[in-house]
């Protein structure tokens, strides 16, 4: 079986039909081959269909396609067809007339965009298909790459530019009264993704495609995104995204690609023996397929998103007549919501169903899509031991666990397999990627909340508890009680919930306890007399002993049963599925992101793990494309290392980029390289003009930090180093202020999640700060601070270019690897930062002394804590003098007493300054003092922006993905012919 012919109404597109041919493929190098784009005669306008008639990847039988014509239409034919302006122009002007979205009488910028990317979506719809075409009939192992962000940017330069095609657009909409920059302007970015994760699923998507391997990537079509964001007087103000208002010329809708997924119901046992889901709640999650084209080459593959609905007989058409009309509607806002949204609000209980929903629909949609593949390609004789040979699934961080439960519900419940064999493929089939070590970031789901919504998931995640146990026992033994308390504590998937009683007798039973735990338990599992010595495995407990708190003057021989009705019971823990912990058991491979966080993955965040599996456990340190990343978006520079190095081979071999070390101290490279700088931060100067109404100047050191706001990634250090250098400038002449401190722009981008109070705290003295500065007369030009509103990748793409400083002080041990730090580095930008996730690997490349370093190291980290903790610490008096000019109330009438408090005493929640801004303060300013040191050296400055571009070669997602590809997909590059 394979693909069948596919006919998808477009908003403007056209009639457009291609055969099953590998040489219908677009070779830009040439010309279309035997392709035939369908026009529409203006004789014959009366009732007009207009369609792509393009591949449905689906498991519908194969049928021949073949070219077609409307009755209306002619066919012309495109193998004369070169895409050259003329002709460019020709398909933008068709798809400007035939575009139902616009008025027919005005060519405006938003109409030009439309139809400048549907003529680019024509081509790589040819591509695209062929690739599909290609992979079905090779039928070899395909990757597929699960994420719940996939944060993209605009694709219109990005697609030309792969196409290798941006000159002759360029031209093109010359001649049609536009150019190429102002029509791209006009596209939103796509709002599918929020940070670092989901930028980093997207370079990998164009790694995957460049390198020419097998492979896919799958998502959720959130229709409002995470949010679009304001700056007011107030701080941080979320609305909704915009992006899809005018719908998306990148997607087709694959309305006959749609999957069952199902909530609630409850678990039977059938006649057979079988365990039957049953009832609850059923929706249709629905394909939106995007095209994502490699760079030279024909390979187009696929990002597959999933929208979420209801079948039309779902509307209850008589609650509605009887007025009923919230009523009448349920079925379908139940169902659309799911893809409202990323990562919605969870403090509520609502809230923790949605995402826990949209994590099943994501796994359960992709997967049966996967298998449906799978059984195609298979033909009549499926061998399923196969699996594993042919698909590899790779979890991007802990939201896609469910799918190791999911592929065995599949395997077992629909497909009959043993438990043994199922177990066997998902193992095979699954890897798994950690991105933090952040303890709230390693998701654990209520496990009631669980069974209510996947009962037949949490029956398979128990079982799968149950088996890891065994191996638990059977690898230590049960001889050492408090060894395996160690373990089972630490690597169980259920977390405060009783040992099997299928387990309980395998323990030696101790010595006998002088505690009588009769009665003790709210439900006492029989454990046969053989646990009575060990602790409660909820973890909550470390004595068996101590199961009530006692007075600690009073003597603890034992407990007296009125001390028991004495003292206020202690709660009962909840009872979790932690999803790491499955991700690890489920999965054959894990990997952290940057030497260092893969470190800390095995010695502290997976110890135990790794002790009884070290061969699971592999380091993939994190690339960015450099097509975007550096040749689309600072194409001048781009232009200087092609001409220097000789070759634009670096594009696809970043390896070639350590050639300009030999340039670095040429006096002419540099003078070239500062130019293009400047002419990068001219950009960003008109740009925060329009913005935030700021005028910066461009001889002022451009110093950025854009990120997601988090206390981690200590923007709070970055602005509290600002003011104490504004307070010093105000305590001094300007002639004193002129010869001290070198010219800065300090510039902060990035989102604070809606409900993270602290964080929106920071955004808040940010722009209080900014406010103050920015119109003192006495400082001027000298210091500037400047929030951007709603950060997204195309900001990204004019501030790295710009940027000359970028700050990466994230406390040591807390950033997986981070990937900003890798554009910015690629991009000639000098880097201050702590030793920290891939800040490391960047310093070993680029030269210690062409990197900013400062603050404590991870391994220090513990101990600093526990120093502070015990009242040990004493902070810098400069750090104190900032403190209280924050309170001072020198930048506002806002109580910041609660951030600032965050920063003070020894302990508590939210005290004690957890990410050592105090301790690192000192370190951090005087580290900033060797940056004004060394900016006024420009020819020194210079040299080090220009080795850090070199150094950078490694940072590629090329490197990153043919690794992914050869240690843990086992997968190979497959050309198109």
């Amino acid at each position: 079986m394979a693909t069948s012919q596919f006919s998808a109404t477009s908003t403007g597109a056209d009639v457009f039909s291609h055969s099953n041919s590998i040489s219908r493929v677009v070779d830009f190098s040439y010309r279309y081959r035997n392709s035939k784009l369908f026009l529409i005669r203006p004789s014959s306008l009366g009732k007009v269909q207009r369609s792509f008639t393009v591949k449905n990847i689906s498991s519908e039988p194969k049928q021949k396609l073949k070219d077609r014509v409307t009755d209306e239409g002619a066919a012309i034919d495109l193998s004369s067809f070169t895409p050259d302006a003329v002709s460019i122009a020709s398909r933008i002007k068709y798809h400007a007339e035939f575009m139902p979205l616009f008025s027919p009488e005005r060519f405006e910028l938003p109409k030009a965009f439309f139809a400048t990317a549907q003529s680019v979506r024509d081509a790589l719809i040819i591509n695209w298909n062929a690739t599909y075409d290609y992979y079905e009939k090779m039928n070899v192992k395909q990757a597929y790459y699960l994420s719940m962000e996939f944060l993209q940017g605009r694709a219109l330069l990005n697609a030309v530019g792969n196409l290798e095609l941006t000159d002759a657009y360029g031209e093109a909409l010359h001649k049609l009264g536009h150019n190429l920059e102002n029509v791209s302007s006009q596209e939103s970015d796509a709002a599918l993704g929020n940070g670092g994760l989901g930028r980093l699923a997207s370079c990998f998507l164009d790694s995957l495609a460049t390198l020419n391997y097998p492979a896919w990537g799958y998502g959720l079509r959130y229709k409002y995104g995470l949010f679009k964001q304001r700056i007011t007087k107030d701080g941080q103000e979320e609305v909704a995204e915009d992006w899809l208002e005018m719908g998306s010329p990148w997607e087709i809708v694959r309305n006959d690609v749609s999957y069952p997924v199902k909530f609630y119901g409850k678990v039977v046992q059938g006649s057979d023996g079988k365990r039957y889901w049953t009832g609850g709640e059923d929706i249709k999650a629905v394909a939106h397929d995007v095209p994502i084209p490699g760079y030279k080459t024909k390979t187009t593959i696929n990002l597959r998103l999933w929208a979420t609905k209801v079948p039309s007989e779902d509307f209850d058409l008589y609650a509605f007549n009887a007025g009923e009309h919230t009523k009448a509607c349920e079925s379908q806002a139940n169902a659309e919501k799911i893809c409202y949204i990323l990562y919605p609000g969870d403090e509520s209980m609502e809230g923790k169903i949605l995402r826990l929903k949209q994590q099943y629909t994501l796994c359960s949609a992709s997967l049966q899509d996967i298998i449906a593949r799978f059984e195609r390609r298979s033909g009549d004789h499926v061998k399923w031991e196969e699996f594993p040979e042919k698909v590899a699934v790779q979890m991007n961080d802990t939201h896609p666990t469910l799918c190791i439960p999911e592929l065995m519900r599949i395997l077992i419940d629909l497909k009959g397999m043993s438990w043994k064999e199922a177990w066997d493929i998902t193992q095979g089939t699954v890897a798994y990627t950690n991105h933090t070590v952040l303890p709230e970031a390693l998701e654990k789901w209520s496990l009631e909340l669980m069974q209510k919504l996947l009962p037949r998931h949490v029956e398979i995640i128990e079982l799968i508890d149950e088996e890891l146990i065994n191996e638990i026992v059977s690898e230590y033994g049960t001889s050492d009680s408090d060894l395996l308390e160690k373990k089972l504590n630490a690597m169980r998937i259920l977390e405060n919930v009783d040992v099997p009683t299928s387990i309980a007798d395998l323990f030696v039973k101790p010595k006998e306890s002088p505690v009588d735990l009769s009665g003790e338990l709210e439900s006492p599992v029989d454990l046969s007399g053989e646990l009575e010595s060990l602790v409660d495995l909820s973890g909550e407990l470390e004595s068996p002993v101590e199961l009530e708190p006692t007075d600690a003057d009073e003597p603890t021989e034992g407990m007296q049963k009125k001390e028991k009705v004495d003292l206020e019971p202690v709660p009962t823990p909840p009872k979790l599925v932690r999803m790491a912990n499955l991700c690890v058991v489920g999965g054959h491979a894990v990997n952290g992101v940057a030497e260092i966080h893969s470190e800390i993955v095995k010695e502290e965040v997976f110890n135990e793990f790794y002790k009884l599996w070290p061969e699971k456990f592999q380091n993939k340190t994190n690339g960015v494309t450099p097509r975007r990343w550096m040749c689309f978006c600072n194409p001048k520079l781009s232009n200087i290392i092609t001409k220097w190095i000789g070759t634009d081979d670096w594009i696809l071999h970043t390896e070639k980029l350590a050639e300009l070390r030999k340039f670095a101290d040429k006096e002419d490279l540099q003078i070239e390289w500062r130019a293009a700088k400047r002419s990068n931060k001219m950009k960003v100067v008109s740009f925060l003009k329009e913005k935030t109404g700021y005028s910066i100047s461009p001889d002022a050191m451009f110093d950025v930090q854009v990120k997601r706001i988090h206390e981690y990634k200590r923007q709070l250090l970055n602005i509290l180093g600002i003011v104490y250098r504004y307070k010093k400038m105000k305590e001094m002449t300007a002639i004193e202020r002129k010869a001290k401190f070198v010219p800065r722009v300090c510039i902060f981008g990035g989102k604070a999640f809606a409900t993270y109070v602290q964080a929106k705290r920071i955004v808040k003295l940010i722009t209080d700060v900014g406010s103050t500065v920015n119109h003192d007369p006495e400082i001027g030009d000298l210091l500037k601070v400047v929030f951007v509103p709603d950060y997204n990748v195309t900001v990204a793409e004019l501030l790295i270019p710009a940027s000359e400083l970028s700050q990466h002080i994230s406390t040591a041990g807390m950033e997986a690897s981070g990937t900003s730090n890798m554009k910015f580095s690629m991009n000639g930008c000098l880097l201050i930062g702590t030793l920290d996730g891939a800040n490391v690997e960047i310093r070993q490349e680029v030269g210690n002394e062409n990197f900013f370093l400062f603050g404590a190291q991870a391994h220090e980290i513990a101990g600093l804590r526990k120093e502070r903790s015990e009242g040990k610490f004493v902070p810098d008096p400069r750090f104190e003098e900032v403190k209280e000019f924050v309170r001072s109330g020198a930048f506002g009438s806002y109580n910041y007493d609660e951030l600032i408090g965050s920063l003070e005493g020894n302990k508590g929640f939210g005290r004690a300054d957890y990410f050592l801004v105090g301790k690192d303060f000192p370190s951090y300013i005087e580290c900033q003092e060797r940056v004004d040191e060394a900016y006024r050296d420009q020819k020194r400055w210079t040299r080090m922006s220009i080795l850090n571009t070199a150094g950078s070669y490694k940072f590629s997602s090329d490197r990153t993905i043919d690794e992914y590809a050869r240690d843990i997909w086992n997968i190979e590059p497959l050309e198109l012919p």
